[in-house]
C-alpha cells in the first residue's frame, strides 16, 4: 500500500503516517492509515474545520479503494482548536483520555467562551458546542489500535498541559508520536486554568520513555521536533514552574 500524501496536501511523516497544519491557530492534525481503516489525530476547531479536514482525507484515502475511510478519531486534550470539529466526524470510533467526556459534558460553556475569545465566530463556536461528540473510549492507561497492517498505541500520559492529555504513537523505521499540547513547537507552551503545571514536566518523561530517541514527535502546534527538543522543552517547563 503506497500513501501519496504529497501528492494530496499532506506532510508525509512516513509510511503510514501524514498531518495537516491546519490554519489560524496552527493546529496539527494527523492520520494514520492501515489496510482497514484510518485514524484521525485532533478534529479541528469548528463543524466546517471538522468537515474540510475529513474531506483531506477522503481525497487521501480515495486511490487505496472505495472502502478506505477514516474510521477513527482520537482527540488529544479537550481545547476547543483540537475538539470543536469532533461531530463532523460521526459514524467513526471516538477515543480521548478518561474524563474528557465530563469536560464534554459539563464545561461546554468554557469551551465555548475559550473559542471566542481566541477569535473563532460565535456562531459557529455555539453550534459546535451544542453537538460535541463525547468519546466512546476513554483511554486510563494504553489502548492499541489495529488499522491493519499498523498497531497504532494510544497512550494517557497526563495531567499536563490538561488534566486528560493522550498521545499517540505509530511504528515505523522512526516511530511517530503525536504529543498534543504537551510539546509545542512555534510558541511558548500555553498553561491555561485547566493545566497541571506541577506534573508536566513528568508527562514528558513519560513521553519521551515512550516514543525513545529516535522518534519524531509532532506538536500541537508548529514543526516536528525531536527527543532533545522534548527533554529542552521539559527542562523550561520544570524551571518554569518550580518543580523537577
Amino acid at each position: 500500500m503506497t500513501v501519496r500524501w504529497d501528492e494530496a496536501g499532506w506532510e508525509a511523516l512516513g509510511p503510514r503516517a501524514g498531518r495537516i497544519r491546519l490554519p489560524v491557530w496552527d493546529c496539527t492534525a494527523g492520520l494514520v492509515v492501515g489496510e482497514r481503516g484510518a485514524l484521525m489525530v485532533d478534529a479541528g476547531s469548528s463543524l466546517a474545520e471538522g468537515a474540510r479536514l475529513r474531506a483531506r482525507a477522503r481525497q487521501l484515502l480515495a486511490p487505496l479503494g472505495a472502502e478506505r475511510r477514516v474510521t477513527h478519531l482520537a482527540l488529544t486534550h479537550p481545547h476547543f482548536d483540537h475538539v470543536l470539529g469532533a461531530a463532523a466526524f460521526s459514524g467513526v470510533e471516538v477515543f480521548a483520555a478518561v474524563g474528557v467526556d465530563a469536560v464534554f459534558a459539563y464545561e461546554r460553556d468554557e469551551l465555548f467562551t475559550d473559542a471566542v475569545r481566541n477569535g473563532l465566530d460565535p456562531a459557529a463556536a455555539s453550534e459546535a458546542a451544542d453537538v460535541l461528540v463525547r468519546p466512546r473510549h476513554q483511554v486510563s492507561g494504553e489502548w492499541t489500535l489495529d488499522l491493519g497492517g499498523v498497531t497504532v498505541l494510544l497512550a494517557n500520559v497526563g495531567p499536563g498541559h490538561t488534566a486528560h492529555d493522550l498521545v499517540v504513537l505509530v511504528p515505523g523505521e522512526r516511530e511517530t508520536v503525536f504529543c498534543g499540547d504537551l510539546v509545542e513547537e512555534s510558541g511558548e507552551p500555553q498553561a491555561g486554568p485547566d493545566a497541571v503545571p506541577s506534573q508536566w514536566p513528568a508527562a514528558l518523561d513519560r513521553l519521551l520513555a515512550l516514543g525513545g530517541e529516535d522518534a519524531l514527535y509532532v506538536p500541537g502546534h508548529g514543526a516536528v521536533v525531536d527527543a532533545e527538543f522534548v527533554r529542552s522543552q521539559r527542562a523550561e517547563l520544570a524551571s518554569r514552574f518550580g518543580v523537577s
